[in-house]
């Protein structure tokens, strides 16, 4: 008979009707009944299925008359309960063995099976666990190698064996392998059954001896005795921004950053540097708005308008982008009940003009130029207006000498190739 598989859908016996994980199309008790007995016809219930030779009753007529007699309270023969049937109460299967195994479900009176003792000295026995009542952090700087040493630790050996394949896949010289080895001693010569070691443990003692926190790191965790406790550099770059804000105000502006970092419900995740540019400008407006209020409710318009016109030129600009930014967020989640930055608008800048350059300076800039290198980025920049990145990340592939074109931050421009040194400008001509 095959293993029932989980994954199997529920059926029904085509022997008894039982409902349940069935291994084919006979729940256990039916495919060994079929085994033991021919096919006829039942005498209770008609149908074409095996039954005993005795009676000439099927199985599942059998069971009505083993419930019946276990009904009634008291042990009988089953024939006259046989010829009683005339239904029957369906079941679900495999409930007359355990799943797991164990003593066979017996009728009313049969002596219960006993479980065989187990041979002394092979019988388990319990003993006390000692509860944590609390953790204390353990100090590697301490361990001294004479006193503390143990080679015979079974968490160092295995550790060995971790730290030994790892170096061997990623090619570990004899002098990491040496200091791994060295670094494993101190952590796990008293390490027990159920610790695990942290990383602020860890830092201390390995870094004061030149030991490699990262690959000790890495070989504890393979064997799952690691655990990472430190804080993310986010976490402390906004605690200490936020250090002097009232919790209000500290709630709606964290909240505000951690979302241009990590994105959330339609809103997609911004660069890092745009997260640290806008705190940092509000950082002070902030910190002034907190020796007033407690929360970003209270700030009024008035109050945007005065820290705009505080400050001049292209910061005015920065610092109401970034109000905007964390009012329409704290808008948005419900924190405050007005925007005050609706509306509010920053002059335009007027750029400078634009000046030629005089003959001076380019004659400085053609001198400069004395290698062929320094010629091609002075000419990119002069005639094509390139701008640091795009020459940087220039290919051949950009000029078609054929076509006389030149692909310049993605835009195809006409260009001026010419080989010939002796009519060549100095600078080149693109």
């Amino acid at each position: 008979m095959g293993k029932i598989n989980d994954s199997k859908p529920t059926a029904s016996c085509s022997g008894c009707f039982a409902w349940g994980l069935l291994p084919g199309r006979f729940c256990r008790g039916c495919y060994t009944y079929g085994q033991q007995h021919a096919i006829g016809e039942c005498v209770g219930c008609r149908r074409q299925v095996p039954v005993d030779e005795k009676y000439g009753y099927c199985r599942l007529c059998r069971a009505q008359a083993t419930w019946a007699i276990k009904a009634s309270g008291k042990a009988s023969v089953i024939e006259p309960y046989l010829r009683q049937v005339t239904w029957q109460q369906l079941f679900f299967a495999n409930l007359q063995r355990p799943k797991n195994g164990g003593p066979r479900v017996g009728k009313p009176g049969r002596r219960v099976l006993k479980m065989p003792l187990l041979p002394e000295p092979h019988r388990v026995t319990t003993t006390s666990t000692q509860l944590t009542l609390f953790t204390v952090t353990r100090d590697f700087r301490r361990f001294d190698r004479e006193l503390h040493a143990d080679p015979a630790n079974p968490w160092l050996i295995r550790a060995r064996q971790a730290a030994r394949a790892l170096g061997e896949a990623r090619g570990w010289s004899r002098w990491i392998t040496s200091d791994v080895n060295r670094a494993l001693v101190i952590v796990l010569s008293g390490f027990r059954e159920g610790e695990s070691i942290r990383y602020s443990e860890l830092f201390p003692a390995l870094r004061v001896r030149g030991l490699p926190v990262v690959r000790i790191a890495e070989v504890l965790d393979r064997l799952g005795l690691f655990t990472d406790d430190r804080v993310p550099a986010v976490d402390r770059w906004l605690e200490r921004k936020l250090d002097g804000m009232p919790p209000g105000i500290h709630r709606a502006v964290e909240a505000s950053v951690r979302t241009l970092l990590d994105g959330g419900p339609r809103s997609e995740p911004r660069s890092r540097h745009t997260a640290w540019a806008y705190l940092g400008e509000i950082q002070p407006v902030l910190l002034e708005w907190s020796s007033r209020y407690d929360h970003p409710r209270e700030v009024t318009r008035e109050d945007i308008i005065a820290v705009r016109d505080a400050v001049t030129g292209k910061q005015r600009q920065s610092r109401i982008v970034a109000l905007r930014s964390l009012f329409r967020h704290a808008k948005k989640n419900g924190q405050i009940f007005r925007n005050p930055t609706i509306r509010i608008r920053v002059p335009r800048q007027t750029g400078g003009v634009l000046q030629a350059l005089v003959q001076a300076d380019i004659d400085e800039a053609i001198a400069t130029a004395s290698t062929p290198d320094i010629r091609l980025i002075v000419a990119l920049a002069a005639v094509h207006a390139a701008r640091p990145k795009m020459i940087r990340t220039m290919q051949l592939d950009d000029v078609d000498l054929g076509n006389r074109r030149i692909t310049v931050g993605g835009h195809v421009r006409p260009a001026r190739l010419r080989h010939r040194r002796e009519d060549r400008h100095p600078l080149g001509s693109f």
